[in-house]
Protein backbone atom coordinates (compact mmCIF):
# COMPACT_ATOMS: atom_id res chain seq x y z
CA UNK A 1 0.00 0.00 0.00
CA UNK A 2 2.64 2.35 0.53
CA UNK A 3 4.93 2.23 -2.48
CA UNK A 4 2.62 0.01 -5.02
CA UNK A 5 -0.68 2.07 -4.36
CA UNK A 6 0.36 5.56 -2.41
CA UNK A 7 3.76 5.80 -4.37
CA UNK A 8 5.52 6.91 -0.79
CA UNK A 9 8.71 6.85 -2.58
CA UNK A 10 8.41 10.13 -4.58
CA UNK A 11 8.24 11.99 -1.46
CA UNK A 12 12.38 11.00 -0.94
CA UNK A 13 12.79 13.58 -3.47
CA UNK A 14 11.00 16.64 -2.12
CA UNK A 15 13.76 18.89 0.06
CA UNK A 16 12.32 17.93 3.25
CA UNK A 17 12.65 14.08 3.14
CA UNK A 18 15.56 13.99 0.74
CA UNK A 19 17.23 11.93 3.50
CA UNK A 20 15.16 9.23 3.31
CA UNK A 21 15.04 5.98 0.88
CA UNK A 22 13.19 2.66 0.99
CA UNK A 23 15.49 1.17 3.14
CA UNK A 24 15.38 3.62 5.86
CA UNK A 25 11.75 3.86 5.86
CA UNK A 26 11.54 0.38 5.80
CA UNK A 27 13.75 0.28 8.69
CA UNK A 28 11.90 3.05 11.05
CA UNK A 29 8.64 0.69 10.72
CA UNK A 30 10.42 -2.36 11.26
CA UNK A 31 11.86 -0.78 14.30
CA UNK A 32 8.22 -0.08 15.47
CA UNK A 33 6.71 -2.91 14.76
CA UNK A 34 9.41 -4.46 17.25
CA UNK A 35 8.87 -2.28 19.62
CA UNK A 36 5.29 -2.15 19.83
CA UNK A 37 4.94 -5.90 19.59
CA UNK A 38 7.40 -6.70 22.78
CA UNK A 39 6.68 -3.71 24.81
CA UNK A 40 2.64 -2.58 23.87
CA UNK A 41 1.57 -6.00 23.30
CA UNK A 42 2.24 -8.09 26.08
CA UNK A 43 0.35 -5.44 28.56
CA UNK A 44 -2.78 -4.96 26.59
CA UNK A 45 -4.64 -7.51 28.30
CA UNK A 46 -2.69 -6.44 31.81
CA UNK A 47 -4.15 -3.01 32.04
CA UNK A 48 -7.76 -3.84 30.70
CA UNK A 49 -8.02 -5.94 33.71
CA UNK A 50 -6.50 -4.08 35.91
CA UNK A 51 -7.75 -0.46 35.12
CA UNK A 52 -5.83 2.83 36.58
CA UNK A 53 -6.84 3.08 40.54
CA UNK A 54 -7.71 6.62 41.97
CA UNK A 55 -5.25 5.94 45.06
CA UNK A 56 -4.27 9.38 47.39
CA UNK A 57 -5.48 11.91 44.31
CA UNK A 58 -3.35 9.91 41.57
CA UNK A 59 -3.95 7.41 38.90
CA UNK A 60 -2.06 4.75 39.17
CA UNK A 61 -1.51 2.47 36.42
CA UNK A 62 -0.09 -1.39 36.82
CA UNK A 63 3.85 -1.68 36.74
CA UNK A 64 5.45 -2.01 33.21
CA UNK A 65 3.08 0.86 31.85
CA UNK A 66 5.98 2.97 32.69
CA UNK A 67 8.70 1.34 31.10
CA UNK A 68 6.57 0.36 27.69
CA UNK A 69 5.93 4.30 27.22
CA UNK A 70 9.68 4.90 28.05
CA UNK A 71 10.67 2.61 25.49
CA UNK A 72 8.00 4.56 23.01
CA UNK A 73 9.43 7.57 23.71
CA UNK A 74 12.90 6.74 22.97
CA UNK A 75 12.15 5.51 19.55
CA UNK A 76 11.94 9.27 18.82
CA UNK A 77 8.21 8.68 17.14
CA UNK A 78 6.88 11.48 19.44
CA UNK A 79 9.24 14.29 17.69
CA UNK A 80 9.73 12.23 14.01
CA UNK A 81 7.64 14.71 12.31
CA UNK A 82 9.22 18.10 13.18
CA UNK A 83 12.47 19.51 12.02
CA UNK A 84 15.82 17.98 12.97
CA UNK A 85 16.50 21.41 14.88
CA UNK A 86 14.04 20.31 17.69
CA UNK A 87 15.31 16.68 17.45
CA UNK A 88 13.10 15.24 15.12
CA UNK A 89 13.41 13.06 12.26
CA UNK A 90 11.54 15.39 9.47
CA UNK A 91 9.57 11.72 8.62
CA UNK A 92 6.81 12.19 6.05
CA UNK A 93 3.61 12.04 7.73
CA UNK A 94 2.46 9.07 5.66
CA UNK A 95 5.36 6.60 7.07
CA UNK A 96 4.94 8.25 10.62
CA UNK A 97 1.25 7.18 11.02
CA UNK A 98 2.02 3.68 9.40
CA UNK A 99 5.22 3.68 12.21
CA UNK A 100 2.30 4.67 14.91
CA UNK A 101 -0.26 2.26 13.41
CA UNK A 102 1.56 -1.10 14.94
CA UNK A 103 1.41 0.64 18.40
CA UNK A 104 -2.73 1.01 17.95
CA UNK A 105 -2.72 -3.03 16.78
CA UNK A 106 -0.94 -4.18 20.01
CA UNK A 107 -2.37 -1.43 22.67
CA UNK A 108 -4.89 0.73 21.18
CA UNK A 109 -5.28 2.59 24.95
CA UNK A 110 -1.30 2.75 25.85
CA UNK A 111 -0.94 4.32 22.25
CA UNK A 112 -3.68 6.85 23.04
CA UNK A 113 -0.66 8.31 25.75
CA UNK A 114 1.25 8.87 22.20
CA UNK A 115 -1.53 9.95 20.24
CA UNK A 116 -2.34 12.84 22.71
CA UNK A 117 1.36 14.12 23.88
CA UNK A 118 1.98 14.38 19.96
CA UNK A 119 -1.17 16.44 19.01
CA UNK A 120 -0.63 18.56 22.21
CA UNK A 121 2.83 19.14 21.22
CA UNK A 122 2.14 20.11 17.43
CA UNK A 123 -0.08 22.26 18.41
CA UNK A 124 2.03 24.32 20.59
CA UNK A 125 4.72 24.42 17.70
CA UNK A 126 2.04 25.69 15.60
CA UNK A 127 0.34 28.59 17.22
CA UNK A 128 2.47 28.88 20.79
CA UNK A 129 5.21 31.05 21.26
CA UNK A 130 8.95 30.50 21.42
CA UNK A 131 8.74 30.68 25.31
CA UNK A 132 6.17 28.20 25.27
CA UNK A 133 7.43 25.75 22.54
CA UNK A 134 10.54 25.42 24.68
CA UNK A 135 9.04 25.39 27.72
CA UNK A 136 6.04 22.86 27.22
CA UNK A 137 6.36 21.45 23.28
CA UNK A 138 10.06 20.54 23.58
CA UNK A 139 10.09 18.23 26.75
CA UNK A 140 6.57 16.62 25.16
CA UNK A 141 8.48 15.77 21.91
CA UNK A 142 11.27 14.36 23.83
CA UNK A 143 9.13 12.05 26.04
CA UNK A 144 9.70 14.22 29.18
CA UNK A 145 6.02 15.40 29.40
CA UNK A 146 2.75 14.42 27.99
CA UNK A 147 0.03 16.12 27.34
CA UNK A 148 -3.91 15.95 27.42
CA UNK A 149 -7.20 17.98 26.11
CA UNK A 150 -9.57 19.40 27.94
CA UNK A 151 -12.71 20.38 26.73
CA UNK A 152 -15.64 18.82 27.65
CA UNK A 153 -17.26 20.24 31.16
CA UNK A 154 -20.48 18.21 33.12
CA UNK A 155 -22.61 20.69 31.52
CA UNK A 156 -21.04 21.49 28.52
CA UNK A 157 -20.02 17.65 26.55
CA UNK A 158 -20.16 18.57 22.70
CA UNK A 159 -21.40 21.70 23.09
CA UNK A 160 -18.74 23.83 23.84
CA UNK A 161 -20.12 27.06 23.42
CA UNK A 162 -22.24 26.27 27.07
CA UNK A 163 -18.60 25.72 28.83
CA UNK A 164 -18.01 27.66 32.14
CA UNK A 165 -14.30 27.35 32.79
CA UNK A 166 -13.07 31.08 33.03
CA UNK A 167 -9.99 32.24 32.72
CA UNK A 168 -8.74 35.90 34.66
CA UNK A 169 -5.90 37.98 33.59
CA UNK A 170 -3.10 37.20 37.01
CA UNK A 171 -2.56 40.68 38.21
CA UNK A 172 -2.22 43.91 35.93
CA UNK A 173 0.67 42.87 34.34
CA UNK A 174 -0.44 39.43 32.94
CA UNK A 175 0.59 40.17 29.91
CA UNK A 176 4.11 40.84 30.49
CA UNK A 177 4.78 36.95 31.25
CA UNK A 178 7.92 35.53 29.29
CA UNK A 179 5.48 32.66 28.80
CA UNK A 180 2.79 34.71 27.67
CA UNK A 181 -0.09 36.58 29.01
CA UNK A 182 -0.96 34.71 32.08
CA UNK A 183 -4.48 34.19 33.43
CA UNK A 184 -5.83 32.17 36.75
CA UNK A 185 -8.29 29.44 35.20
CA UNK A 186 -11.36 27.71 37.61
CA UNK A 187 -13.90 25.24 36.36
CA UNK A 188 -14.48 21.47 35.91
CA UNK A 189 -13.21 19.52 33.51
CA UNK A 190 -14.70 16.00 32.33
CA UNK A 191 -13.68 12.90 30.14
CA UNK A 192 -9.53 13.81 29.97
CA UNK A 193 -7.52 11.00 29.05
CA UNK A 194 -3.88 10.60 30.16
CA UNK A 195 -4.47 12.82 33.08
CA UNK A 196 -3.56 11.98 37.09
CA UNK A 197 -0.85 10.40 36.31
CA UNK A 198 3.27 10.45 37.28
CA UNK A 199 4.41 8.43 34.29
CA UNK A 200 5.99 11.70 33.30
CA UNK A 201 8.27 14.32 34.82
CA UNK A 202 4.98 16.91 34.25
CA UNK A 203 1.33 16.90 32.16
CA UNK A 204 0.71 19.87 30.19
CA UNK A 205 -3.00 20.34 29.33
CA UNK A 206 -4.70 22.22 26.63
CA UNK A 207 -7.73 23.96 28.79
CA UNK A 208 -10.76 25.73 26.77
CA UNK A 209 -11.98 28.78 29.10
CA UNK A 210 -13.78 32.03 28.40
CA UNK A 211 -12.09 34.97 29.99
CA UNK A 212 -15.17 37.14 32.02
CA UNK A 213 -15.82 40.86 30.43
CA UNK A 214 -15.66 43.75 33.01
CA UNK A 215 -18.52 42.98 34.79
CA UNK A 216 -17.79 39.33 35.55
CA UNK A 217 -19.72 38.04 32.82
CA UNK A 218 -18.45 35.13 30.16
CA UNK A 219 -18.91 35.56 26.48
CA UNK A 220 -21.78 33.53 24.88
CA UNK A 221 -21.56 31.03 22.43
CA UNK A 222 -18.02 29.54 20.58
CA UNK A 223 -16.49 32.89 19.71
CA UNK A 224 -15.39 33.83 23.51
CA UNK A 225 -13.41 30.59 24.02
CA UNK A 226 -9.75 30.97 23.88
CA UNK A 227 -6.85 28.13 24.75
CA UNK A 228 -4.44 27.98 27.31
CA UNK A 229 -1.69 25.87 28.06
CA UNK A 230 -1.85 24.94 31.59
CA UNK A 231 1.17 22.91 33.29
CA UNK A 232 0.46 19.94 36.22
CA UNK A 233 3.68 21.39 37.64
CA UNK A 234 4.80 24.65 37.47
CA UNK A 235 7.82 26.44 35.28
CA UNK A 236 9.85 28.84 35.72
CA UNK A 237 10.67 31.75 33.31
CA UNK A 238 13.55 29.74 31.87
CA UNK A 239 11.56 26.92 30.91
CA UNK A 240 12.42 24.40 33.89
CA UNK A 241 10.54 22.67 36.44
CA UNK A 242 10.41 24.39 39.26
CA UNK A 243 8.60 21.80 41.36
CA UNK A 244 5.32 23.50 42.45
CA UNK A 245 1.93 22.03 41.96
CA UNK A 246 -0.26 24.02 39.82
CA UNK A 247 -3.89 24.55 41.41
CA UNK A 248 -5.52 20.90 39.22
CA UNK A 249 -6.82 18.33 41.64
CA UNK A 250 -7.95 14.89 40.02
CA UNK A 251 -11.32 14.53 41.30
CA UNK A 252 -12.18 11.26 39.97
CA UNK A 253 -11.65 8.23 37.26
CA UNK A 254 -14.12 7.23 34.89
CA UNK A 255 -14.42 3.49 34.69
CA UNK A 256 -15.07 2.89 31.16
CA UNK A 257 -16.02 -0.02 28.51
CA UNK A 258 -12.78 0.41 26.82
CA UNK A 259 -9.08 1.81 26.61
CA UNK A 260 -9.02 0.99 30.19
CA UNK A 261 -4.92 1.44 30.21
CA UNK A 262 -5.47 5.20 29.59
CA UNK A 263 -6.94 7.05 32.71
CA UNK A 264 -9.85 9.03 31.70
CA UNK A 265 -10.25 11.78 34.66
CA UNK A 266 -12.68 14.44 35.79
CA UNK A 267 -10.23 17.50 36.90
CA UNK A 268 -10.87 20.87 39.11
CA UNK A 269 -8.62 23.80 37.83
CA UNK A 270 -8.83 26.25 40.34
CA UNK A 271 -10.43 25.20 43.70
CA UNK A 272 -7.60 27.65 45.62
CA UNK A 273 -6.44 30.71 44.02
CA UNK A 274 -6.84 29.59 40.22
CA UNK A 275 -4.38 27.31 38.16
CA UNK A 276 -1.84 29.05 36.17
CA UNK A 277 -2.69 29.57 32.73
CA UNK A 278 -0.51 30.67 29.43
CA UNK A 279 -3.00 32.38 26.77
CA UNK A 280 -2.08 30.72 23.39
CA UNK A 281 -2.58 33.16 20.77
CA UNK A 282 -5.44 35.83 20.37
CA UNK A 283 -8.68 35.83 22.95
CA UNK A 284 -11.37 34.33 21.05
CA UNK A 285 -9.55 32.19 18.90
CA UNK A 286 -9.25 29.30 21.33
CA UNK A 287 -11.71 26.52 19.50
CA UNK A 288 -9.89 27.62 16.14
CA UNK A 289 -6.75 26.87 17.17
CA UNK A 290 -8.14 23.31 19.18
CA UNK A 291 -9.41 22.27 15.73
CA UNK A 292 -5.70 22.37 14.70
CA UNK A 293 -5.31 19.59 17.68
CA UNK A 294 -9.10 17.80 17.09
CA UNK A 295 -8.67 17.51 13.41
CA UNK A 296 -5.51 15.34 14.15
CA UNK A 297 -6.64 13.84 16.60
CA UNK A 298 -10.15 12.56 14.16
CA UNK A 299 -7.51 10.96 11.71
CA UNK A 300 -5.77 9.30 14.45
CA UNK A 301 -8.85 8.00 15.73
CA UNK A 302 -9.76 6.40 12.37
CA UNK A 303 -6.28 4.86 12.25
CA UNK A 304 -7.05 3.68 15.85
CA UNK A 305 -10.74 2.10 15.07
CA UNK A 306 -8.56 0.42 11.37
CA UNK A 307 -6.08 -1.34 13.62
CA UNK A 308 -8.23 -2.74 15.90
CA UNK A 309 -10.65 -3.99 13.17
CA UNK A 310 -6.95 -5.81 12.10
CA UNK A 311 -6.69 -6.72 15.33
CA UNK A 312 -9.70 -8.53 15.67
CA UNK A 313 -9.36 -10.31 12.02
CA UNK A 314 -5.89 -11.68 12.74
CA UNK A 315 -7.51 -13.06 15.46
CA UNK A 316 -10.30 -15.00 14.07
CA UNK A 317 -8.47 -15.64 11.22
CA UNK A 318 -5.96 -17.56 13.16
CA UNK A 319 -8.68 -19.50 15.14
CA UNK A 320 -10.43 -20.16 12.14
CA UNK A 321 -7.67 -22.40 10.73
CA UNK A 322 -6.71 -24.17 13.37
CA UNK A 323 -10.52 -24.91 14.88
CA UNK A 324 -12.38 -27.91 13.79
CA UNK A 325 -16.33 -28.49 14.26
CA UNK A 326 -18.58 -30.12 12.34
CA UNK A 327 -18.28 -32.05 8.98
CA UNK A 328 -18.25 -30.40 5.15
CA UNK A 329 -21.36 -32.62 3.26
CA UNK A 330 -22.08 -33.14 0.23
CA UNK A 331 -26.19 -32.33 -1.65
CA UNK A 332 -27.49 -35.58 -0.56
CA UNK A 333 -26.02 -34.91 3.45
CA UNK A 334 -22.91 -37.56 3.30
CA UNK A 335 -19.96 -36.58 4.88
CA UNK A 336 -17.45 -35.69 2.60
CA UNK A 337 -14.43 -36.33 4.94
CA UNK A 338 -14.55 -38.27 8.19
CA UNK A 339 -12.77 -35.67 9.93
CA UNK A 340 -14.13 -32.73 11.70
CA UNK A 341 -13.33 -29.59 9.31
CA UNK A 342 -11.71 -26.46 9.94
CA UNK A 343 -13.90 -23.52 10.18
CA UNK A 344 -12.42 -21.78 7.67
CA UNK A 345 -13.57 -24.28 4.99
CA UNK A 346 -17.50 -23.28 6.35
CA UNK A 347 -18.78 -21.07 3.83
CA UNK A 348 -20.28 -18.83 6.33
CA UNK A 349 -16.84 -18.38 8.25
CA UNK A 350 -15.89 -17.76 5.36
CA UNK A 351 -17.83 -14.64 4.31
CA UNK A 352 -17.38 -13.58 7.69
CA UNK A 353 -13.41 -13.40 7.95
CA UNK A 354 -13.76 -11.53 4.24
CA UNK A 355 -16.22 -8.96 5.12
CA UNK A 356 -13.36 -8.32 7.88
CA UNK A 357 -10.74 -8.40 5.34
CA UNK A 358 -12.77 -5.96 3.39
CA UNK A 359 -13.59 -3.36 5.93
CA UNK A 360 -10.57 -3.43 7.79
CA UNK A 361 -8.41 -2.89 5.26
CA UNK A 362 -10.68 -0.27 3.22
CA UNK A 363 -10.72 1.41 6.49
CA UNK A 364 -6.47 1.28 6.29
CA UNK A 365 -6.42 2.50 2.87
CA UNK A 366 -8.68 5.26 3.77
CA UNK A 367 -5.99 7.15 6.98
CA UNK A 368 -3.08 6.28 4.72
CA UNK A 369 -4.75 7.92 2.01
CA UNK A 370 -5.18 10.52 4.16
CA UNK A 371 -2.17 10.29 5.71
CA UNK A 372 -0.66 10.73 2.24
CA UNK A 373 -2.25 14.23 1.52
CA UNK A 374 -0.92 15.22 4.81
CA UNK A 375 2.36 15.03 3.03
CA UNK A 376 1.27 17.08 -0.49
CA UNK A 377 -0.37 19.77 1.54
CA UNK A 378 2.50 20.14 3.70
CA UNK A 379 5.38 19.82 1.58
CA UNK A 380 3.81 19.65 -2.12
CA UNK A 381 3.77 22.47 -4.90
CA UNK A 382 1.26 24.86 -4.86
CA UNK A 383 -1.35 23.29 -7.22
CA UNK A 384 -0.67 19.73 -4.43
CA UNK A 385 -0.86 21.39 -1.45
CA UNK A 386 -4.35 23.42 -2.50
CA UNK A 387 -5.60 20.03 -3.92
CA UNK A 388 -4.77 18.20 -0.51
CA UNK A 389 -5.99 20.57 2.03
CA UNK A 390 -9.09 20.66 -0.12
CA UNK A 391 -9.38 17.12 -0.01
CA UNK A 392 -8.57 17.12 3.65
CA UNK A 393 -11.54 19.16 4.63
CA UNK A 394 -13.98 16.87 3.15
CA UNK A 395 -12.73 13.65 3.86
CA UNK A 396 -11.57 13.46 7.93
CA UNK A 397 -15.17 13.10 9.07
CA UNK A 398 -15.43 10.19 6.89
CA UNK A 399 -11.63 9.31 8.19
CA UNK A 400 -12.90 9.51 11.66
CA UNK A 401 -16.01 8.15 11.26
CA UNK A 402 -16.25 5.32 8.58
CA UNK A 403 -13.78 3.12 10.39
CA UNK A 404 -15.28 3.61 13.66
CA UNK A 405 -18.77 1.87 12.81
CA UNK A 406 -17.25 -0.43 10.23
CA UNK A 407 -14.46 -1.82 12.09
CA UNK A 408 -16.29 -2.54 15.29
CA UNK A 409 -18.77 -4.33 12.84
CA UNK A 410 -15.51 -6.30 11.89
CA UNK A 411 -14.84 -6.80 15.19
CA UNK A 412 -18.19 -8.12 15.60
CA UNK A 413 -17.70 -10.80 13.11
CA UNK A 414 -14.59 -11.29 14.68
CA UNK A 415 -16.73 -12.54 17.86
CA UNK A 416 -19.35 -14.33 16.18
CA UNK A 417 -16.03 -16.52 14.19
CA UNK A 418 -15.02 -17.48 17.72
CA UNK A 419 -18.53 -18.81 18.82
CA UNK A 420 -18.83 -19.28 22.35
CA UNK A 421 -15.24 -18.72 23.05
CA UNK A 422 -15.63 -15.09 21.24
CA UNK A 423 -17.38 -13.51 24.28
CA UNK A 424 -15.08 -14.92 27.12
CA UNK A 425 -12.01 -13.29 28.36
CA UNK A 426 -10.18 -16.28 27.50
CA UNK A 427 -9.68 -14.60 23.85
CA UNK A 428 -8.65 -11.23 22.91
CA UNK A 429 -11.75 -10.66 20.25
CA UNK A 430 -14.10 -8.97 23.09
CA UNK A 431 -11.36 -6.58 24.05
CA UNK A 432 -11.43 -5.62 20.93
CA UNK A 433 -14.75 -4.74 20.71
CA UNK A 434 -15.00 -2.93 23.69
CA UNK A 435 -11.85 -0.82 22.78
CA UNK A 436 -13.24 0.47 19.25
CA UNK A 437 -16.77 0.95 21.07
CA UNK A 438 -15.59 4.27 22.22
CA UNK A 439 -14.56 5.44 18.61
CA UNK A 440 -17.61 6.36 17.63
CA UNK A 441 -18.42 8.80 20.49
CA UNK A 442 -14.77 10.31 21.57
CA UNK A 443 -13.57 13.32 19.03
CA UNK A 444 -16.56 14.07 18.41
CA UNK A 445 -19.74 12.03 18.07
CA UNK A 446 -21.32 10.44 14.91
CA UNK A 447 -23.36 12.09 14.37
CA UNK A 448 -21.54 15.45 14.74
CA UNK A 449 -18.99 14.11 12.06
CA UNK A 450 -22.38 13.41 10.11
CA UNK A 451 -23.55 17.25 10.83
CA UNK A 452 -20.14 18.39 9.97
CA UNK A 453 -20.06 16.48 6.78
CA UNK A 454 -23.38 17.21 5.56
CA UNK A 455 -23.94 20.98 6.61
CA UNK A 456 -20.75 21.96 5.91
CA UNK A 457 -17.63 20.16 4.53
CA UNK A 458 -19.81 19.79 1.08
CA UNK A 459 -21.35 23.51 1.24
CA UNK A 460 -17.71 25.05 1.84
CA UNK A 461 -17.14 27.60 -1.22
CA UNK A 462 -19.92 26.36 -3.54
CA UNK A 463 -19.21 22.41 -3.37
CA UNK A 464 -15.47 22.80 -3.88
CA UNK A 465 -14.07 20.18 -1.99
CA UNK A 466 -16.99 17.64 -2.86
CA UNK A 467 -16.63 18.41 -6.76
CA UNK A 468 -12.48 18.01 -6.47
CA UNK A 469 -13.20 14.85 -5.22
CA UNK A 470 -15.76 13.73 -7.69
CA UNK A 471 -13.41 14.45 -10.10
CA UNK A 472 -10.66 11.91 -8.28
CA UNK A 473 -13.10 9.40 -8.08
CA UNK A 474 -14.38 9.51 -11.91
CA UNK A 475 -10.35 9.74 -13.03
CA UNK A 476 -9.74 6.67 -11.01
CA UNK A 477 -13.34 4.84 -12.33
CA UNK A 478 -11.76 5.74 -16.48
CA UNK A 479 -8.56 4.50 -15.73
CA UNK A 480 -9.55 1.34 -14.47
CA UNK A 481 -12.52 0.55 -17.03
CA UNK A 482 -9.67 1.83 -19.86
CA UNK A 483 -6.68 -0.13 -18.76
CA UNK A 484 -7.82 -3.22 -17.35
CA UNK A 485 -10.83 -5.11 -18.38
CA UNK A 486 -11.77 -7.12 -15.57
CA UNK A 487 -12.23 -3.78 -13.42
CA UNK A 488 -14.88 -2.44 -16.06
CA UNK A 489 -17.86 -3.78 -14.40
CA UNK A 490 -16.68 -2.11 -11.06
CA UNK A 491 -16.08 1.05 -12.06
CA UNK A 492 -19.47 1.04 -14.14
CA UNK A 493 -20.81 0.35 -10.64
CA UNK A 494 -19.10 3.11 -8.86
CA UNK A 495 -19.96 5.46 -11.55
CA UNK A 496 -23.59 4.36 -11.03
CA UNK A 497 -23.49 5.15 -6.67
CA UNK A 498 -20.89 8.35 -7.78
CA UNK A 499 -24.22 9.88 -9.45
CA UNK A 500 -26.47 9.06 -7.07
CA UNK A 501 -24.33 10.79 -4.22
CA UNK A 502 -24.23 13.73 -6.68
CA UNK A 503 -27.79 13.95 -7.28
CA UNK A 504 -28.49 13.69 -2.86
CA UNK A 505 -25.67 16.31 -2.55
CA UNK A 506 -27.38 18.81 -4.80
CA UNK A 507 -30.80 18.31 -3.23
CA UNK A 508 -29.84 18.26 0.36
CA UNK A 509 -27.81 21.63 -0.47
CA UNK A 510 -31.25 23.27 -1.45
CA UNK A 511 -32.78 25.45 1.11
CA UNK A 512 -35.87 23.67 1.78
CA UNK A 513 -34.55 20.10 2.14
CA UNK A 514 -31.97 21.63 5.03
CA UNK A 515 -34.32 20.45 8.23
CA UNK A 516 -35.09 16.92 6.57
CA UNK A 517 -31.69 16.41 4.98
CA UNK A 518 -29.80 17.17 8.83
CA UNK A 519 -32.55 14.59 9.96
CA UNK A 520 -30.52 11.55 7.30
CA UNK A 521 -27.12 13.23 8.01
CA UNK A 522 -25.75 10.16 9.49
CA UNK A 523 -27.03 8.02 6.86
CA UNK A 524 -25.85 10.27 4.25
CA UNK A 525 -22.46 9.89 5.89
CA UNK A 526 -22.62 6.44 5.80
CA UNK A 527 -23.30 6.37 1.83
CA UNK A 528 -20.61 9.02 1.48
CA UNK A 529 -17.97 6.61 2.96
CA UNK A 530 -19.22 3.35 1.65
CA UNK A 531 -18.47 5.05 -2.05
CA UNK A 532 -14.95 6.59 -0.59
CA UNK A 533 -13.69 2.96 0.16
CA UNK A 534 -15.36 1.58 -2.77
CA UNK A 535 -13.42 4.19 -4.93
CA UNK A 536 -10.25 3.53 -2.95
CA UNK A 537 -10.61 -0.42 -3.38
CA UNK A 538 -11.05 0.07 -6.59
CA UNK A 539 -7.79 2.37 -6.61
CA UNK A 540 -5.81 -0.73 -4.58
CA UNK A 541 -6.44 -3.35 -6.68
CA UNK A 542 -6.05 -1.51 -9.86
CA UNK A 543 -2.30 -0.98 -7.93
CA UNK A 544 -2.13 -4.64 -7.40
CA UNK A 545 -2.66 -5.49 -11.20
CA UNK A 546 -0.42 -2.61 -12.12
CA UNK A 547 2.48 -5.09 -10.33
CA UNK A 548 2.07 -8.78 -11.46
CA UNK A 549 5.08 -9.56 -9.33
CA UNK A 550 3.38 -9.93 -6.11
CA UNK A 551 2.41 -12.58 -4.29
CA UNK A 552 -0.24 -14.22 -6.25
CA UNK A 553 -2.50 -15.47 -3.15
CA UNK A 554 -1.86 -11.54 -2.09
CA UNK A 555 -3.53 -10.30 -5.64
CA UNK A 556 -6.22 -13.00 -5.39
CA UNK A 557 -6.96 -11.82 -1.34
CA UNK A 558 -7.13 -8.16 -2.35
CA UNK A 559 -9.31 -8.43 -5.46
CA UNK A 560 -11.68 -11.26 -3.05
CA UNK A 561 -12.07 -8.28 -0.33
CA UNK A 562 -12.64 -5.40 -3.34
CA UNK A 563 -15.28 -7.67 -5.31
CA UNK A 564 -17.18 -8.51 -1.41
CA UNK A 565 -17.02 -5.02 -0.84
CA UNK A 566 -18.93 -3.81 -4.30
CA UNK A 567 -21.00 -6.94 -3.94
CA UNK A 568 -22.47 -6.48 -0.25
CA UNK A 569 -21.62 -3.66 1.06
CA UNK A 570 -21.63 -1.02 -1.59
CA UNK A 571 -25.32 -1.74 -2.59
CA UNK A 572 -26.12 -0.18 0.85
CA UNK A 573 -25.41 2.73 -0.20
CA UNK A 574 -28.23 3.21 -2.29
CA UNK A 575 -31.15 2.83 0.28
CA UNK A 576 -28.76 5.27 3.14
CA UNK A 577 -29.09 8.08 -0.13
CA UNK A 578 -33.24 7.34 -0.97
CA UNK A 579 -33.92 8.86 2.08
CA UNK A 580 -33.27 12.32 1.23
CA UNK A 581 -33.94 11.64 -2.08
CA UNK A 582 -37.61 10.25 -1.73
CA UNK A 583 -37.89 12.76 0.96
CA UNK A 584 -38.72 10.25 3.97
CA UNK A 585 -39.55 12.78 6.74
CA UNK A 586 -40.04 9.51 8.96
CA UNK A 587 -37.30 10.76 11.48
CA UNK A 588 -38.48 14.37 11.18
CA UNK A 589 -41.71 14.46 12.15
CA UNK A 590 -41.66 12.09 14.78
CA UNK A 591 -42.95 13.87 17.98
CA UNK A 592 -41.62 13.54 21.30
CA UNK A 593 -44.80 12.45 23.46
CA UNK A 594 -44.81 9.29 20.64
CA UNK A 595 -42.00 7.71 22.49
Amino acid sequence: MMYDWLNVEVLTSRARYIAYNREILDSILDVSEKIAAEKFGPLNRLIDQQEPAYIDGQAILPDGVADALDAYAASGLLAAGHDEEVGGMQLPYVIDMAAHSFFALHSISLSAFGMLTCANANLLMAYGSEAQKAAFALPQLQGRYSGTMCLSEPQAGSSLGDITTRAVPDGANYQAHTLGPRYRIKGNKVWISGAGHHLTDNIIHLVLAKIPDENGDLPLGTKGISLFVVPGFLVNEDSELDGKPNDIVLAGLNHKLGYRGIPNTLLNFGDSAGAIGYRIGNAGQGLAIMFHMMNEARINIGMGAAMLGQAGYKAALEYARTRRQGYLRSMNGTRRDRQQARIIEHADVKRMLLAQKSLSEGALALVLYCARLVDDKRTGGPVEQRRATVLLELLTPIAKSWPSEWCLEANSLAIQVLGGAGYTRDFPVEQYWRDNRLNMIHEGTHGIQATDLLARKIRQNNGEAFYLWVAEVRRTVSSCATTHTELEPFARQLEHDLSCLIETTQKSCQDSMFDLALAHATPYMQAFGHIVIAWLWLDVVRAVLDHPGLDASFRAGKQAAMKYFFACELPKSAHWLNLILKEDATVQTMAEDWF
